[in-house]
């Protein structure tokens, strides 16, 4: 099955408030790499821009005035993501806001023309529970480079998620270390059983979420982000060699255990502390009665 990861840019959080989409960016996923084919698109959104938003992908309305409106993109949207599995973080926004963009074009819900789609952040938080599992933490626990993110863009965003995805199973590379052979082109995230099934029933609620700290959309671009296109994003090396997710993520269970462990030391030496204190203040209390 075809594999295309998407992402998107907001006006806002919230489309049952009117906020639209600014920015589309998709990547396929082939032969377990990122294929140079992919669909990239500015959009007018015909509303102002969130100040918050507009500081996390640096698109301002003026920015977009010249651009098409989702409609006028939409079919060729349609076109690069029809019948394929999409993968997207945090899916359900995404999908909201491109339902909405869709049922106002007419042209009905995202689920109608894809495959499946799949979540890597409900992937993220059952494999790595209790830590951030944002884009950047993955790129830094995956060592995805990302150093070149100053903003967001969806298409830049769409590549490193890309590269997060197949990160721990490339050709040539050892497997998951559960027995499982390397190269199959899926990685930690990709391997995860549960993925999100899109509702196909007529007029099922989207899920998406209605409110987040601050748009994780417009992801990453450089500092024009009009001029956001090619960014050849790979995985960071050390000394020639790469460095695999399945390290990082071992490496990060043994210092779990090291700091659980420094912390029941430091525990028990301050009971020990705490109770020697109340000893000797007791000793103190009791010589001082006598001597009275």
């Amino acid at each position: 099955m075809r594999q295309v990861v998407l992402d998107t840019e907001t006006t806002g959080l919230n489309p049952k408030l009117g906020d639209r989409i600014i920015e589309v960016g998709c990547v396929e996923i082939l032969s377990r790499s990122v294929g140079e084919r992919h669909f990239h698109a500015y959009v007018n959104p015909e509303r102002d821009i969130e100040e918050a938003a507009s500081r996390v992908h640096g698109l301002t309305r003026e920015d977009l005035l010249a651009k098409p409106k989702f409609a006028e993109i939409a079919l060729q949207f349609l076109d690069y993501v029809r019948g394929a599995e999409l993968i997207i973080h945090n899916a359900d926004f995404d999908v909201e806001f491109l339902d909405l963009e869709l049922g106002l074009a007419g042209l009905g819900r995202l689920a109608d023309h894809v495959e499946k789609i799949t979540d890597t952040l409900a992937f993220a938080r059952e494999l790595h529970p209790g830590r951030k599992n944002s884009l950047d933490a993955l790129c830094e626990r995956y060592f995805v480079a990302n150093s070149h993110r100053t903003l967001h863009g969806a298409l830049l965003d769409a590549r490193l998620l890309a590269e997060c995805y197949l990160d721990d199973a490339r050709p040539g590379e050892p497997g998951d270390g559960a027995g499982n052979p390397g190269g199959g082109g899926r990685g930690r995230l990709a391997a995860h059983p549960r993925r999100r099934q899109p509702d196909r029933a007529a007029g099922a609620p989207g899920g998406g979420r209605a409110a987040r700290a601050l748009p994780r959309r417009a992801r990453e671009g450089d500092e024009s982000p009009c001029a956001l296109e090619e960014a050849g994003l790979g995985p960071a090396r050390s000394a020639g060699k790469p460095l695999h997710a399945r390290q990082l993520a071992a490496g990060g269970r043994q210092v779990d255990l090291i700091v659980d462990e420094v912390h029941r030391r430091v525990v028990a030496e301050l009971l020990d502390l705490l109770l020697l204190e109340r000893v000797l203040e007791g000793a103190l209390e009791l010589g001082l009665a006598r001597g009275a």
